[in-house]
């Protein structure tokens, strides 16, 4: 008789894979370590995985997907930096992985790349950076293009109080107050915005 495929296997293999990365970063996760945690053996998850850059992959499609929610759900700017925010220091591990192998794993061709300009390669490559882009012309108006800029700003700001918050830079007793200066900043950065 034949063998059922298992339907949970894939969603086991890249839960596997998240818990082995939280451990040890990319050392850990190996695809022989990612099916004993899965509890399966090494050659399905090669047939559901063939590359380790296959599981890497999906793991940041997800956090990436998890992120385009969040924006899409958000009632306003300072609403989606908020979840930024919360997000990134909630998951540290997933929003390290991120952006430690975002760019590699899912970017568009090197010559595409080279020849884009810097609203093209936001489009092709950064979902969310493109719905923030949306978010901010609903509310202050205008084209979405017309705040490729401030975007960019906002997500410095933000990515640098979530590395510096992740990495301890910033110690836990005083969170609370860079939490509160980014607001204020994304705040201040808004209100520039809508007098121009």
């Amino acid at each position: 008789m034949a063998r059922q495929p298992d339907p949970d296997l894939e969603e086991r293999i890249l839960k596997a894979a998240r818990q082995l990365w939280k451990k040890g970063s990319g050392k850990a996760l190996t695809m022989r370590a990612v099916a004993r945690a899965a509890r399966t053996n090494t050659p399905a998850v090669y047939r559901r995985f063939p590359h380790r850059d296959d599981i890497l992959r999906a793991l940041v499609h997800e956090t990436r997907q998890d992120w385009l929610r969040l924006v899409e759900t958000s009632s306003s700017v300072e609403d989606a930096c908020e979840c930024y925010l919360d997000y990134g220091l909630s998951h540290p591990h997933e929003y390290e992985l991120y952006y430690l192998h975002e760019y590699e794993l899912l970017r568009s061709s090197p010559k595409v790349a080279r020849r884009a300009t810097l609203n093209q390669t936001v489009k092709q490559e950064r979902p969310v950076v493109q719905l923030m882009k949306n978010k901010l012309a609903a509310q202050l108006g205008g084209s979405p293009d017309d705040y490729t800029h401030l975007e960019i700003a906002l997500w410095a700001l933000l990515h640098g109080a979530v590395m510096l918050l992740i990495m301890k830079t910033i110690r836990p007793q005083h969170a609370a107050d860079m939490r509160s200066i980014c607001r204020a900043s994304v705040a201040t950065l808004l209100r520039e915005a809508s007098r121009k």
